[in-house]
């Protein structure tokens, strides 16, 4: 039994292989967010561009899609906040997916996506990219330390 890239600690043949198969359809924003995210893990181009609304998807490139999902090493999503209901027209999930990419730098992608529902079926809209503030993780080297690199020079003559 293989958990669900979605975090939901449900098995993935339960919560969004359902969805992303096509056998049902999603019924919350947020079960479609989740599916979606699921999508770009198991690199099921497909899904991500049927479940793109029809007013944004000529914009979309299915090569560009497709190789952004499989460079990337996912991993995991945090559903922040969400808004919408199986009666609902409209909603909206915030989330926070993070992963590594391809140049292998860690991404924490915060945005907050709008979700259509159209004769019974969800669909993501448009989004919103939320800029957060990033902590430095690592102390802040001077110019006069030590190099971090090792190699005994002022970090101004090294890596500087």
């Amino acid at each position: 039994m293989a958990t669900c890239h979605c975090g939901s600690g449900v098995d993935y043949k339960e919560c969004c292989y359902p969805i992303i198969s096509g056998g049902v359809n999603a019924p919350t924003p947020e079960a479609l967010m989740r599916a979606r995210y699921s999508a770009y893990v198991e690199a099921e181009v497909d899904f991500i561009l049927e479940s793109h609304h029809h007013d944004g998807r000529e914009e979309l490139s299915r090569e560009a899609t497709e190789q952004w999902a499989k460079e990337s090493e996912w991993m995991g999503l945090e559903i922040v906040q969400s808004t919408g209901t199986e009666q609902d027209s409209y909603g909206s999930v915030e989330f926070i997916a993070k992963y590594r990419a391809a140049d292998r730098s860690i991404v924490r992608h915060h945005e907050r996506s709008g979700f259509e529902k159209v004769e019974g079926k969800w669909y993501f809209k448009d989004s919103e990219v939320i800029n957060t503030p990033q902590k430095r993780e690592a102390p802040k080297v001077g110019r006069n330390d030590p190099c971090p690199c090792g190699s005994g020079k002022k970090y101004k003559k090294c890596c500087g």
